[in-house]
Parts: C-alpha cells; structure tokens; sequence
C-alpha cells in the first residue's frame, strides 16, 4: 500500500523537482499528486483519499477542510521555523530523504494499525551487550560490533537502550528525530510504530542505523520492559535488518531479563581486573540459579568478551562454563572513535552467535 501524497506549492519549479525526487526515490512508497491551485487541491483530498497534504506555506489552509485522517505540514524556506500557525512545518530545501522521513512521521501519526510496510520474515540476528563491571568499554564494544557487521555489507540497527547513554556518541547522521519520538510512539499506542520507527531511524556514513539520544535524558526511564520487547518485535518484523545490536545496562532484574530473553546471543563484557572477575563469577552462578528451570536458560546463550585486557593486572576467568570468544587490549591515548576504529575489523564478532 502506497502513501497518497498531495503536494501544493506555487513555485512550478520546486514542485516539478519534488515530485521527480519522490519517484525516482519513494516510487514503492508514495503515489503523489501536484497542485498549483489551493481550491483545485482541497476539492481533490476526499475523493483521492489523500494520506498527506504538504502546502507552502503563502497558503492560508483551513483545516477544517481536511479530511479526518489526513496529516498536514506547512512548506517553508528555513530549517529555523518548526511550526507556522501551530501546524508542523518541513523545510523545502534539504535532502529529499529528511523530507521523506517528515512525511512518513505525519502520516504514522494518522495512519492507526493500518501499515504502508511490508512485514518482513523475522529473520534478524539480535546481539545484546552488557558491561560486567563499570568502565569496561562495553559500549565501545557494542558499537564496533556493528560497524564489523556493516562493513561485511549486513544491515546493521544499533539500539542503545542504557539509561543515560547516547548511539550520538558514537554515530552521526543527519535528521530532526530521535528516541523521544520513539518513546512518545511507544506509550502513545496510537501512532503506526513501524512507521514511525522508519521515519526516526538515521544512517552513520559507515552504515551503522541508529536512534539519536532523547531530548531529555530522563524520557529512557519511561521504558518498561514491556515497551522495549514491543520495539525490538517491531523492528525484527519490519525485516528490514539483518542484525540489531542492543547496547544495554547490565542487570538481573526479571524484568530487564525478558529483554534479554530476546536475543539470539547475550555478551558481558569484563576487562579481566580481580573485581571484574568477581563480579563476573558471582553474576554468572547467579544468573545461572535463576536459569535452572528455564525452558531456554540465558548461560547457554552466554558469550565473554574481555575489552581493556591487560597483560599485567588481567587474567581469563576459567572457572566458569562461559563462551570466550576473543578481546582487545588497552589503548592508551586513544579517542572513543580510534577505539571503536581498532576493534571493529577483529574476528572476535563472528564468534558470538
């Protein structure tokens, strides 16, 4: 199913330009119609059943003439205006896809469960990382993870999901949305969430797709488990990912563990220091007490990465039945980006699932 796009500018030229970017890019997404004329493109929005109305913003639209569930935007010339007559407000002059993923974030707004996705199989690989102990790098480790994944030409989802981290420290992309929007979806219930996941969705220049850090740090606590699970079945269903990568805090907490229950693979990352260690054992014949009833107990999941590794205050932990499937050593002097840098070629990655 298409999305029914209805555009009204005077600018002949613009429009002409618009509506080629849309179909040769949006071809399987949008069926488009172009006016000049305000009352010819009000006439025209009940009997096409347009989804969206995009207008420039010299028109005075009165909403009132809108069909129900037909989402609305002004066109303007500055990034700088949000909003014009306390309508939403797209910016005509910027790369076609951030006005692709406005529209898309409209019409999910309206759209209710009706889906203009095609579902896919549920065939993505998912790969959680915990830190055992505090300042082991997991997030580093989280994030070169994907990077090794895109850089073999996989569709690669990084989904930061600890309380107060931040995939904008580590990726960059352009684009107004972040894990805000997503959380209002969540909680809202009443927004298409697979599309608004596709709208909010970035893209690092390395291939890598991320949600930006919330506007607010505290809006990550508005996540109960029961909303992450519907996020992480929502984007599998999607299909359109070959791996989702879960960078996430580190617990025992029954609810954050059906979470975990998601993933194909649950990796700790430990740096290999005695209390590292000690955390390490004791979680583990924790999680492992825990799991003795469990029709599919997390341990046989359960894979080792030791990041920071030392060969003078480190050791393996060898005691315990848990998969190791590579590290990394310390970097001194190193910035966050040329760590991430050296671990993302190592083959420690392919050994997790």
């Amino acid at each position: 199913m298409k999305i029914k796009l209805a555009i009204l500018e005077k600018d002949e030229s613009y429009l002409n330009r618009i509506v080629t970017a849309f179909s040769t890019k949006y071809s399987d997404k949008f069926e488009i119609y172009s006016f000049t004329d305000q009352t010819v493109a009000l006439s025209t929005l009940e009997n096409a059943k347009i989804d969206v109305l995009v207008a420039n913003d010299s028109f005075e639209i009165d909403l009132s003439m809108l069909p129900k569930r037909c989402g609305f935007a002004y066109l303007v010339d500055s990034a700088d205006v949000d909003t014009v007559n306390n309508q939403r407000a797209i910016c005509k002059f910027q790369k076609a896809d951030l006005i692709y993923k406005q529209i898309l974030s409209i019409y999910s707004e309206n759209a209710g469960s009706i889906s203009g996705l095609k579902l896919g199989d549920d065939s993505a690989k998912i790969i959680a990382f915990e830190p055992i102990s505090g300042g082991c790098g997991s997030s580093c480790v989280a994030a070169a993870c994907a990077l090794h994944y895109a850089a073999k030409g996989a569709k690669v989802l990084y989904l930061n999901l600890e309380k107060f981290g931040s995939a904008d420290s580590v990726f960059s992309a352009e684009g107004q949305f972040d894990m805000s929007d997503i959380i209002f979806a969540l909680k809202s219930k009443k927004t298409n969430l697979a599309l608004k996941l596709e709208s909010c969705v970035k893209k690092d220049p390395r291939g890598v797709y991320f949600y930006s850090q919330p506007k607010i740090a505290l809006d990550m606590l508005e996540l109960g488990s029961e909303d992450i699970i519907h996020l992480i079945s929502e984007t599998k269903l999607i299909g359109s990912y070959n791996y989702i990568i879960l960078d996430m805090d580190f617990s025992l907490d029954k609810e954050m563990l059906k979470v975990v229950r998601q993933a194909h693979a649950l990796v700790w990352v430990g740096d290999g220091s005695d209390i590292s260690n000690a955390k390490l054992f004791r979680a583990y014949n924790a999680l492992n007490a825990m799991e003795q009833n469990a029709e599919s107990p997390l341990t046989n999941r359960l894979a080792l990465i030791y990041n920071k590794f030392s060969n003078k205050t480190s050791k393996t932990l060898n005691e315990i039945g848990i998969k190791n499937v590579g590290g990394a050593p310390r970097y001194e002097h190193a910035t966050t980006a040329q760590v991430i840098g050296q671990l993302a070629p190592m083959d420690m990655f392919d050994k997790i699932l």
